[in-house]
């Protein structure tokens, strides 16, 4: 799950300040229930095919999922984010929301809509969701499923779509943008925000894999938009362009520049939340896949994963020249996709720049500064 770059930098801001003070409070947690998903998406970063059954027995099984569920209301959450894959996908996927809905917690659900049914919504119905979020590839058939590769898939999501919103649901609705529908954003924000006018958001970065496969994270570099195409997207969007010039002097920190500290984390990664992944690897973040940075609950517990991996990991340090010289004094760095989890998709280390992560930096920063004709 990403939440908007602002919202996350607050939240990061935050965090830091009780980890410094040592009060870390469990509040959140998400499940990744499947890594499966019924489209083929060449962007994404974590999709398996939904008959792969080798995935689909690696999955936590409900009771598993239970478990890790009553270890983490015992230890304070209060809020659950189910996602995948395409969490639908899973049978008991009912079952895993219900269940999660009689421990009290408020819980989201990240889908692509193409699976909801009558009886989804007759679920959801009875027993309201926080929200669902529903990812929009494209307005057209073409665009849509270029983005999918699966025919039948824009029909699909549109049946889905329209059984939510009719449903009275408290629906979000966003979209991943990549060169195959870039030219369609402004339809459809203008379709979100018909659906939803409270609410839409775009994402136009894109990382890496999860499980590092090197074909599929060409696929996904291909996709990538250009850092100037980046801030012209920005840029055209009204809102996040007003928002990113007010908040310029809280993005752009000349006094980073003056920071010693070999510490690799600066971000809010396990402050207030974690993430399990379909197999049940422990994580403080959902991009976070270096294995130090990773616990298996099978053979542990929440408990102490919670209490004493996370302060662990946020103990590691870096001698790194480069990054301690560029990215850890950086004072753009909160306009950058740069963080150690990311660093570590894209190079297999946590403590190295990416060129393509400074190029968007800069080019955002130049954008929010006027200096930057678009």
């Amino acid at each position: 799950m990403r939440k908007h770059y602002l919202d996350s930098t607050s939240l990061a801001k935050h965090a830091l300040r009780n980890i410094i003070k040592n009060k870390r409070t469990l509040l959140s947690f998400e499940l990744e229930i499947t890594a499966r998903c019924n489209n083929t998406c060449q962007h994404c970063y974590i999709n398996i095919p939904d008959s792969d059954k080798k995935a689909k027995a690696r999955e936590l099984s409900f009771e598993e999922i239970m478990e890790i569920a009553d270890e983490a209301v015992s230890l304070g959450a209060l809020w659950c984010l189910i996602t995948g894959g395409e969490p639908l996908i899973r049978d008991d996927f009912p079952q895993i929301y219900l269940a999660l809905k009689r421990k009290g917690l408020l819980v989201s659900v990240f889908t692509n809509a193409t699976l909801i049914d009558i009886e989804h919504i007759q679920l959801f119905k009875k027993f309201p969701p926080r929200d669902i979020e529903v990812t929009v590839y494209g307005i057209t058939e073409t665009t849509y499923e270029r983005v999918t590769r699966k025919p039948g898939s824009f029909s699909n999501f549109n049946r889905g779509l329209n059984l939510l919103t009719k449903s009275d649901l408290k629906v979000r609705l966003k979209s991943t943008i990549l060169r195959k529908n870039a030219s369609e954003l402004d339809e459809i924000r203008r379709f979100c925000h018909k659906h939803t006018k409270d609410y839409f958001r775009f994402d136009p970065f894109l990382h890496l894999r999860y499980d590092g496969d090197p074909k599929r994270n060409i696929e996904i570099i291909a996709q990538r938009l250009s850092p100037i195409d980046i801030v012209a997207l920005e840029h055209s969007d009204h809102a996040r362009s007003n928002i990113l010039k007010r908040e310029c002097n809280k993005l752009i920190v000349p006094e980073f520049e003056k920071i010693n500290s070999h510490y690799l984390f600066r971000c809010g990664a396990g402050s207030n939340s974690f993430t399990v992944s379909n197999d049940g690897f422990f994580r403080l973040c959902s991009s976070l896949w270096h294995p130090d940075c990773i616990y298996d609950l099978k053979r542990g517990n929440l408990s102490d994963a919670w209490h004493k991996f996370v302060l662990k990991v946020r103990e590691m340090k870096s001698d790194s020249t480069q990054f301690l010289d560029k990215c850890q004094v950086c004072p753009i760095i909160n306009l950058c996709l740069w963080c150690p989890a990311h660093a570590h998709l894209e190079t297999g280390l946590m403590d190295v720049p990416v060129e393509y992560f400074c190029n968007v930096a800069n080019a955002r920063g130049k954008a929010i500064q006027g200096k930057i004709s678009l």
